[in-house]
């Protein structure tokens, strides 16, 4: 009976709700590793980590969610948490920022990059962003009615050409998007970088959305240049960054977005109709683990460095060409020599044929160039790294 209803309903209505965003499917993150679980491949596709979150984070959870710490946060964030991230945001970029009024915590990066967006953007406004590009920048722009316009970076340096930038840039452009450590090239932006991009913002009085979750994961002794070091660039910036990165716990769906005052209060407007707070227990713990162990943040450079360059010692012997990774904890690999595959179904013979998950890195271009590059994810156990390498290197 309330089946024939639903199908008079649609029949009179003449069809099904009308897609917002028509052309997306499943995310390339959940084909390769639904393809991974189906072929008991090693999953270096989806970037997660192997390894469990520290000790003292899961102790702490535990006990403030045995101690009654279950109901809703404040909409902006524990106070604790926000006080240790105005802390952190101080110690290692010299910028003091008020942490009631400048700090939100979100449920997870990708929600801090959705409510951003929509606070900034209008129909018809215009956001540049650089490809290959994180994938939920596309689809909460278009969202809030607005255009994507996408400068392509290509292999094998993705080096920003500052002056297509500026010929991109027309009077409907409102903000620009950055990702600095870059997912998925691992290129981190220079001090040119940060100064071209400066002078067009105020050129041109354009925002900025600052992604910063690999902010901890720098290498080679390269300091990561947020926005945040610069007071004038911070004056236009909503700078988003993850827990879950930082912490081996992607799985909670924690992050935070730091702004100043004026453009704070604008995006906890949406905030607070997205998701209006975050997990508490979570955000105790975090801010504890923050406060008494803040070397962990300090050393995480290091601890993925040693991973990354015991991933590219393994697969030395291999067909593949190494592209430098400067942070992130991803790695890219050419593999012109090896076939003439398009890289899609290159990552879709490599799990079925040999047994290792990678992900083709044309998926984060709006226009993909011809270059025959995947991104592989070391946030793994050294056992898990040096297995797929080997699997690798019989190529």
């Amino acid at each position: 009976m309330i089946a024939s209803l639903v199908r008079k309903h649609h029949q009179q209505k003449g069809a099904l709700v009308q897609s917002k965003l028509p052309n997306l499917g499943v995310s390339i993150f959940s084909q390769m590793t639904g393809l991974a679980n189906q072929y008991q491949a090693l999953n270096l596709s989806q970037g997660f980590p192997e390894f469990d979150a520290p000790t003292l984070l899961k102790e702490r959870l535990a006990h403030y969610s045995q101690s009654g710490f279950n109901q809703y946060a404040p909409s902006s964030g524990v106070p604790a948490l926000q006080q240790q991230i105005a802390q952190l945001v101080e110690r290692k970029y010299g910028l003091a920022v008020n942490a009631e009024h400048s700090v939100t915590v979100t449920s997870g990066a990708t929600e801090a990059l959705y409510v951003a967006i929509q606070a900034l953007v209008s129909p018809e406004d215009e956001v540049i962003v650089f490809d290959p590009a994180y994938d939920s920048y596309k689809p909460a722009i278009e969202l809030a009615g607005g255009k994507t316009v996408h400068i392509a970076l290509t292999a094998p340096d993705y080096k920003v050409d500052w002056q297509q930038v500026a010929g991109a840039i027309t009077d409907k452009t409102k903000a620009i998007i950055i990702n600095t450590p870059h997912n998925p090239s691992t290129k981190t932006l220079k001090q040119a970088d940060i100064e071209a991009l400066k002078h067009l913002l105020e050129q041109h009085d354009l925002y900025l959305i600052s992604d910063e979750v690999y902010e901890h994961i720098c290498f080679d002794g390269q300091a990561h240049l947020s926005a945040l070091r610069d007071e004038s660039l911070f004056a236009r910036s909503f700078v988003v960054s993850s827990f879950g990165k930082t912490f081996h716990c992607t799985g909670w769906k924690m992050g935070y977005c730091v702004a100043p005052a004026a453009l704070m209060t604008e995006f906890r407007k949406i905030h607070q109709y997205v998701n209006f707070s975050s997990f508490t227990p979570a955000q105790l713990a975090i801010a504890d683990a923050m406060g008494e162990q803040p070397e962990h943040i300090d050393e995480l450079s290091t601890f993925y460095q040693q991973k990354r360059d015991l991933l590219i010692e393994a697969l030395a012997p291999s067909s593949f060409k190494i592209l430098p990774s400067e942070g992130t904890y991803f790695l890219l690999l050419d593999y012109s020599d090896i076939s003439e595959l398009d890289d899609v179904a290159f990552c879709e013979y490599l799990v079925k044929e040999v047994g290792v998950a990678a992900i083709p890195l044309s998926v984060f271009y709006n226009q993909a160039p011809n270059d025959k590059v995947i991104r592989l994810c070391f946030a793994k156990e050294d056992s898990t790294l040096v297995t797929a390498a080997e699997k690798l290197c019989q190529l």
